[in-house]
């Protein structure tokens, strides 16, 4: 068969799945001795705790700026630097969540908690459960709950579906598309607290007085400090930054790359690879999206450290060309266009 890696794809129309049913795990069996053999499924503790100080320190910088300068530009630029600074902290949860940092389960999700209820108010068990769904079925219309949001279509049969303001959002959804997410750290925090209520888990008491703690930090503090004018600015700031930057991190992943259902046909390595799309590998690159540019390689080895991604991938794309499996990666600007030319055509039943 043709070795399918592409440097170009037309966003209008999805991949067409290379499908094997008889491969039910042959593939992804060979793919993941290659990786092992190359040590890189190794735990790496030691770039986990470099990250941790690294952005703790980031964290302490930002919270002594707004303490040395709290003007109105002084609040301005210390929330638009946490808004930074608070991605970092969502991809330290993640990792935690993948088991990256450490082996023991606990002190991964001790981490989690901190990181994620205490410092950034969303619940770690509640992220994991959703994270964990996304990467069982990735893409899949009816079984990965990242595409299905209320406010977006990603293929004209969800905007067919949508009623009321929902169905006006998403037939212009290619305007609203980023002042949208600055509401997405609105919507973690009340999908937590609604996990909160309604899951059980054995951390779950830890976490109701984590989030309150976070309650405690993030407006009280800031209450006492700058005063409830200048508080609600460096809310509202922070919140639209870490929103906007969790979704320009998030959506060249997947969104306008294959769309799977149940009558797909796809094996372990297909099913990860066909709906992922990578963002070309570069020291900045690779900080901003905390590693998640290399996503073809997390989705098959998510327990893998961020740091040895960008060493999988010529393996990976080796037996993809091997295996004539298109591997798709792409520009920063390119993926970019690509979502929006998706997100267009996915609404135009609305504008006809």
């Amino acid at each position: 068969m043709t070795a399918l890696v592409s440097d170009t794809l037309d966003p209008v129309l999805p991949l067409t799945p290379i499908a094997d049913p008889s491969n039910t795990g042959s593939d992804m069996r060979e793919l993941r001795r290659r990786v092992q053999d190359a040590g890189l499924l190794r735990p790496r503790s030691r770039p986990f705790v470099f990250t941790l100080i690294v952005t703790g320190a980031l964290l302490a910088a930002g919270i002594a700026l707004l303490v040395a300068f709290h003007g109105f530009w002084g609040v301005l630029v210390g929330a638009i630097f946490l808004g930074i600074v608070s991605v970092q902290l969502a991809y330290i949860v993640h990792d935690a969540g993948h088991r990256q940092g450490f082996q023991r389960r606990w002190q991964n999700t001790l981490v989690g908690i901190l990181c994620g209820d205490v410092l950034s108010g969303g619940s770690y068990t509640w992220w994991v459960k959703k994270h964990n769904e996304h990467h069982a079925h990735p893409n899949h219309l009816d079984m990965d709950p990242d595409i299905d949001l209320p406010f977006f279509a990603f293929t004209p049969e969800q905007a067919r579906e949508k009623r009321g303001v929902y169905r006006f959002v998403a037939k212009h959804q290619v305007i609203f598309s980023v002042p949208l997410l600055t509401l997405v750290s609105y919507g973690q925090r009340i999908a937590s607290i609604q996990s909160l209520r309604k899951e059980r888990s054995p951390w779950r008491r830890w976490e109701v007085v984590a989030m309150l703690a976070n309650l405690a930090l993030y407006v009280g503090v800031p209450l006492i400090l700058l005063g409830p004018w200048k508080t609600l600015l460096f809310v509202v700031v922070h919140q639209a930054v870490s929103g906007i930057y969790l979704g320009l991190v998030f959506a060249p992943n997947h969104k306008g790359m294959e769309i799977v259902d149940n009558e797909s046909m796809l094996d372990p390595v297909r099913a990860q690879v066909l709906t992922a799309r990578n963002v070309k590998g570069h020291p900045i690159t690779d900080w901003f999206y905390g590693g998640l540019n290399y996503q073809i390689e997390h989705h098959l080895f998510p327990s893998m450290a961020r740091t040895q991604l960008g060493k999988a991938q010529p393996i990976v794309r080796a037996f993809c060309e091997e295996r004539g499996i298109a591997y798709y990666e792409t520009s920063v600007v390119r993926s970019y266009v690509e979502i929006l030319s998706s997100l267009h055509v996915a609404s135009a039943p609305l504008r006809a």
